[in-house]
């Protein structure tokens, strides 16, 4: 596999797991690590049912220079996949961090007085190049490690709001993208190698990551499913817009991409306080899950994120601090119960939660396919989003299709798809 494919890697069910933030000093805690605290964790994890991890190396304190790696800090990651794999969890590792609950973490070489452009200055690619094949080919051959994500949402530098962006183009973001995706293909072939981007990349005109990278390179679509980005606020916390947002940027996503069946990863998606109340994060865990699984060719659900941040910890985001489906003392959550209980009853009847193909698709027109430019019609309060959302109250199973492609039957055909509808045609 290349950064060039786009290949199907779907499991025959969908894949449950958690993003993985330590109850010991959240990801600080490579500074101080615990494999015993790591591994109290992992079983709070595992007690749920669920089956995957995804966690986030700091790149600053795993490359603090351009040319040094540090092995005991690749041993300290090597040391988690192991004590996830006793305890039966996969793992994805998140490999640039790079960007986390609004917080930047840049190596020193990268900043100020070393001030790089890091997805175009050569040194800096090649480092880069060089830490991703580093942590894959350390994992290659643990049984439990699926692969590499980039980074978490690591184009938030590349273009505002980000208040000092690396700026670049189209063209720049997906020779960036090849590159770090074929490194960690060096690293671990075969590995279920992707990139993953925040919400900018689907809705925001002006964006250089664009939804064709986001749905054409690697081995699968990536999807961060925030509502506080203008859907809880505009519809309502209860509204359909609000439940079934993740459900439409997986669907979203299969209009750009060029294989019919290539899988879609939810693989951040969370009850943000106050968008959703305390007292409903139970019920939008349930009905945001539940949409989700109705999509075909979905590789998995991932919630953001396993515990709660300390709030001796200063500085946060409010919302950031009451995200996990546990307690920063290992008790489950009302939405942790949530998840139990989805994942329970799927694995108990699997074939009875089969998603069939949507066959309404809704037309999108962003202008160029490549570089999307009139991409927020597809955001919040566009009329791609507001007829899909008026769709799924109405009970339909909307999906979308690009207008390049909306007269091509062998792409219909190939989803399933046998009725394309115009945004302004749903009342």
């Amino acid at each position: 596999m290349t950064a060039h494919d786009s290949t199907s890697r779907a499991t025959p069910t969908p894949r449950f797991g958690v993003n993985y933030t330590p109850t010991t000093g959240w990801f600080h805690h490579w500074l101080d690590f615990d494999l015993d605290a790591v591994r109290a964790d992992l079983d709070s994890i595992a007690a749920l049912g669920l089956d995957h991890i995804r966690v986030f190396p700091l790149w600053p304190l795993f490359q603090p220079n351009r040319t040094l790696i540090r092995p005991g800090a690749v041993e300290q990651l090597v040391q988690l996949v192991d004590a996830a794999g006793e305890r039966g969890l996969d793992v994805n590792v998140d490999g640039l961090q790079g960007h986390l609950s609004s917080f930047d973490f840049q190596p020193s070489w990268t900043v100020t007085w070393h001030r790089r452009n890091i997805f175009t200055d050569p040194d800096v690619v090649a480092a880069q190049e060089e830490y991703l094949r580093t942590l894959a080919a350390a994992l290659a051959d643990r049984p439990n490690f699926l692969g590499m994500t980039i980074g978490n949402e690591i184009n938030q530098f590349s273009s505002g709001p980000h208040p000092d962006p690396d700026r670049i183009t189209p063209g720049q973001a997906a020779a960036w993208l090849r590159r770090v995706l074929d490194a960690c293909e060096r690293g671990a072939p075969g590995g279920f190698h992707l990139h993953a981007e925040y919400d900018a990349a689907w809705y925001q005109d002006d964006h250089p990551f664009t939804p064709a990278h986001a749905a054409c390179l690697g081995a699968a679509t990536a999807v961060h499913s925030w509502v506080f980005n203008g859907t809880a606020q505009q519809y309502g916390p209860r509204s359909a817009a609000t439940v079934h947002h993740a459900a439409y940027m997986i669907e979203l996503s299969k209009a750009w991409a060029d294989d019919p069946h290539r899988p879609v990863w939810l693989q951040e998606v969370g009850a943000p306080h106050p968008h959703i109340a305390t007292a409903d994060a139970a019920r939008f865990t349930d009905s945001t899950v539940a949409a989700a699984l109705d999509c075909p060719d979905l590789w998995g659900v991932t919630w953001w994120c396993s515990h709660d941040v300390d709030r001796a910890l200063a500085d946060f985001p409010e919302l950031e601090y009451s995200l996990g489906l546990l307690t920063n003392d290992r008790r489950v959550k009302p939405a942790g119960r949530s998840i139990a209980r989805i994942v329970g009853a799927w694995r108990d009847d699997q074939h009875a939660h089969h998603a069939a193909p949507r066959t309404t698709a809704l037309i999108v027109d962003a202008g160029d396919e490549d570089t999307a430019p009139h991409r927020s019609v597809c955001g919040p309060g566009g009329k791609v989003f507001d007829a899909f959302m008026r769709l799924a109250e109405a009970g339909a199973r909307p999906t979308t299709v690009l207008a390049a492609r909306a007269d091509d039957r062998k792409h219909l055909a190939a989803r399933g798809i046998t009725e394309v509808v115009a945004p302004g045609d749903v009342r």
